[in-house]
């Protein structure tokens, strides 16, 4: 039985403090991975919003992949830099509860939009007849609400679970950010009952939206593999290749994470950056390097802009 049972106001996030003479390096490397995922995303939704020929389900998807990931950086990075700085490295519980549901949320929304992602590559490409009466702009919008309300449900009842109780003594989370294991850990319920039950949620979660995207590449390979040309099957690969390589490398960072032995030991503070910070610098970089309509959409963004800026230095 635990001890030191009490009502705790904050934590402190132990995060990269163990690596004392590497604080400053860390940051420099972490703000650089950052500053390049936030303008990469918001370059991919500034571009999908302007150019019309981009409002087309698939790049709409991807638009709201950025967004979501955006947002889901934003709730961990900006206080890893600032605790790598500081000596104060407290969260409030009510802080800590926020960012655990709005990460463990939009983790869940990310997997959930690469799912219909994968969804949309095998309408195109098993069905691309009836495709634009399936795969409808409306119909991918309710699929990315779908999405959200999803992440977020399983989420709140995550969080909700590991602090439906009170803490106990030392108020210490080993983590740089509220991650759910960590913090029950401190619990002074039943925390193996609890911790068990939310990475019960979360594998399940995860491992059922990777098996769906897997399915529906079966049934894509079977269908390109028909294709008699070699030039159609290079096409139709070429425009699943950006999807695969980002889910790849998404659930197999998140399989790190979330299916690592407990026994296995490591540090988990380690082990997590590639989750939380690699995979979103590498997604809108593959999206974006990837995809001629992307790149064609920002010459021409950028061509009017310098033509539109000669013209008013001419006046």
């Amino acid at each position: 039985m635990k001890i030191n049972q009490t009502v705790l106001k904050e934590f402190i996030l132990v995060g990269f403090s163990v690596y004392p003479h590497a604080q400053t390096f860390l940051f420099v490397v972490f703000f650089c991975l950052y500053l390049p995922t936030l303008t990469g995303n918001l370059a991919i939704m500034g571009l999908t919003w302007v150019d019309r020929r981009l409002h087309t389900p698939m790049y709409l998807f991807l638009s709201a992949l950025s967004f979501s990931e955006t947002c889901y950086t934003l709730t961990i990075i900006p206080k890893m830099l600032s605790d790598l700085l500081a000596k104060d490295r407290n969260i409030s519980s009510i802080g800590c509860g926020l960012q655990m549901c709005f990460f463990l949320g939009l983790g869940g929304t990310n997997c959930a939009i690469l799912t219909w992602m994968g969804y949309d590559r095998f309408l195109a490409i098993c069905n691309p007849l009836r495709y634009p009466l399936l795969m409808t702009n409306m119909v991918c919008g309710k699929c990315v609400a779908s999405a959200w309300i999803a992440g977020f449900f399983v989420s709140v009842i995550e969080t909700a679970l590991i602090f439906r109780g009170s803490f106990c003594n030392p108020n210490l989370v080993k983590h740089f950010f509220c991650h759910m294991r960590a913090v029950v850990r401190l619990s002074c319920l039943d925390s193996d009952l609890t911790e068990f039950t939310v990475t019960v949620m979360s594998v399940s979660g995860l491992m059922g939206t990777f098996l769906v995207i897997i399915l529906t590449y079966v049934f894509i390979l079977s269908t390109v593999l028909k294709i008699p040309s070699a030039e159609g099957k290079q096409k139709a690969f070429s425009t699943c290749a950006s999807h695969l390589t980002v889910v790849i490398i998404h659930f197999g960072f998140a399989s790190i994470v979330y299916l690592k032995p407990e026994a296995s030991g490591g540090d988990d503070t380690v082990i997590a950056v590639p989750y939380t910070v690699v995979t979103p610098f590498l997604s809108p970089l593959i999206f974006s390097l990837r995809n001629k309509d992307m790149k064609n959409a920002f010459r021409k963004i950028l061509r009017n802009f310098l033509n539109n800026l000669v013209l008013s230095l001419h006046n």
